[in-house]
């Protein structure tokens, strides 16, 4: 445990930094070479008007990532309601700088005039139902082929319905923040950053992202599978994005509770948060992610963009995750003093955190694990023989330990120990982590930002 002493100056050192983020100092010298500032006529204490630290990951790069402190009057709204939302968000062609505050948690399953929305009313005039897909699509009867027919097509016409209503396209020079003290959050919603640039997203909890109409895909590995849209969060394209303080969870309905058609789970749930497409310039820190599959994927496939999908992920706590803490193809990633606690949650069952491959460059380092009695090292990561994963100074159960070594012992695939890049964007990575694992649970996740 960490003394009293420790977290009070772990405390002090958070105020620290984030009063610096906000110094007259930095709003004299402007934006660019890394040095990033706050509307002048912001108070210090005005979390919506910060913006991300020099240095701190590969969104410090360039001219930085400032979301909509530059916002007017006119461009900064607070919202508690869906249709508020989707008014403040305005269309991706408006790129004014604007701050939007969230305050208290809005259910994306609403209509304009906040009446409650079902997948029943997504599926209303389509014609589907589960119980004609079930029966058009058994694989006794139908076989292994990519669905078609009247009911794919009235299950896409119902997706279409929930997709306009849930998804919400965040345009650039944006600040999406939540309102202390309220609870903040999206429920039922999907946040999209599609080719976009500049956009802070901090203090939010993202919960209960579901499909209501997965997707039967019987030649999707030996058993098939059932395939589900919308991440909590997904980032297509997306430049210079820092997601702060922000809570990923399944909650309330966990994959424990759903149903099994055709031998598979139906799965409801996608990614937490997702960064793909050539997207780059990305900082993920201080978040909770919890209770969730596949969490985190950088690269949409192994042919995504070359020269892109940077990304730093650091003091981030993972819990009761399965997998893809992250899965990262191809791009350079930082990750350093993150959490992962990899004892199982709500039927959670964990896979591996890491896995490097379709030639990743993953730098990890002074990270923290906390695994099972029994439970193996060499489970921790993954890789498909093509990717590599360097760093020193990682802990498991209180002992330094070398993931890379152990995982290759037991492997056949090996990860390549050696990357061809080295981080210089490591605002406040911290050399010593035996308070890691108490300092974090009091200072990631929605709520925690004050």
């Amino acid at each position: 445990m960490a003394s009293a002493s420790s977290r009070s100056s772990h405390r002090r050192s958070l105020r620290k930094r984030r009063a610096l983020v906000v110094t007259a100092a930095a709003v004299a010298a402007g934006v660019g070479a890394g040095v990033l500032v706050m509307n002048a006529g912001a108070s210090p204490a005005d979390l919506s008007h910060q913006v991300l630290p020099a240095k701190d990951g590969w969104a410090a790069s360039g001219a930085g990532t400032t979301g909509g402190t530059k916002a007017d009057a006119a461009h900064t709204f607070t919202v508690s309601t869906r249709a508020q939302l989707v008014k403040a968000l305005g269309t991706q062609t408006d790129t004014a700088p604007r701050i939007i505050k969230i305050k208290g948690t809005i259910d994306a399953n609403t209509d304009a005039a906040g009446k409650k929305l079902t997948c029943a009313d997504y599926a209303s005039g389509t014609g589907y139902s589960l119980s004609a897909y079930l029966k058009a699509f058994d694989p006794s009867t139908y076989g292994k082929k990519a669905p078609s027919g009247t009911q794919e097509t009235a299950r896409k016409a119902a997706a279409e319905k929930q997709k306009k209503n849930i998804v919400f396209r965040v345009p650039s020079n944006t600040t999406l923040i939540g309102v202390p003290g309220t609870k903040a959050g999206i429920t039922g919603g999907s946040l999209q950053v599609q080719n976009v640039k500049n956009v802070i997203v901090r203090n939010l909890t993202f919960a209960a992202t579901e499909d209501c109409f997965p997707q039967w895909d019987p030649t999707d590995g030996s058993s098939g599978e059932w395939n589900s849209t919308y991440d909590s969060v997904t980032l297509r394209g997306a430049t210079n994005v820092w997601a702060d303080h922000n809570t990923f969870t399944d909650s309330p309905t966990f994959d424990k509770s759903l149903k099994t058609y055709f031998g598979r789970k139906y799965q409801i749930h996608d990614g937490a948060l997702d960064i793909t497409n050539g997207s780059d310039l990305v900082t993920v820190e201080r978040n909770l992610f919890s209770r969730h599959d596949k969490t985190m994927l950088i690269g949409s496939s192994d042919t995504d963009s070359k020269g892109k999908l940077r990304v730093t992920i650091h003091h981030n706590v993972w819990k009761g995750i399965v997998q893809r803490a992250p899965l990262a193809r191809i791009g350079q990633i930082h990750l350093y003093n993150n959490v992962y606690d990899t004892t199982a949650l709500d039927g959670y069952e964990p896979k591996y955190s890491i896995d490097s491959r379709a030639k990743a460059q993953v730098v990890a380092e002074r990270n923290v694990w906390r695994i099972p009695a029994g439970a193996k090292p060499a489970k921790l990561l993954s890789g498909d023989g093509t990717g590599s994963l360097a760093g020193t100074g990682n802990v498991v159960n209180g002992t330094a330990t070398d993931l890379v070594a152990a995982y290759n012992a037991a492997n056949s695939k090996k990860l390549k120990t050696k990357v061809n890049w080295t981080p210089t964007l490591t605002a406040g990575l911290e050399t010593s982590v035996k308070n890691l694992l108490t300092d974090l649970a009091t200072t990631t996740g929605a709520g925690t930002l004050t």
